[in-house]
């Protein structure tokens, strides 16, 4: 059985996303180079931490946010992203 807290967290919205690139490149013929992208989304800021240390452990490319219509609006660079994750909070 879920406890109240659990039942909420299922109907919140999630608020935070990962995109990430990985190194991965699908080809149709050799002289075409093409990257994968994708996103996850999160419900806490700590969860999308996580996932995004995850996706640079594995030598992938990260940008990170906060989605519409969620405020204050954050945006979180890949240049920005180790020390993103490694702030609390």
């Amino acid at each position: 059985m879920l406890s109240l807290f659990e039942a909420n967290r299922l109907t919140e919205p999630d608020t935070w996303y990962v995109s990430y690139r990985s190194n991965i490149e699908p080809r149709r013929d050799q002289r075409e180079r093409r990257c994968v992208r994708a996103t996850r989304t999160f419900k806490a800021e700590s969860e999308a931490k996580r996932f995004a240390q995850e996706v640079i452990e594995n030598g992938w490319s990260a940008i990170a946010g906060t989605l519409n219509p969620y405020t204050p609006k954050k945006t979180v660079a890949s240049t920005q992203i180790l020390d993103w994750i490694a702030r609390k909070g």
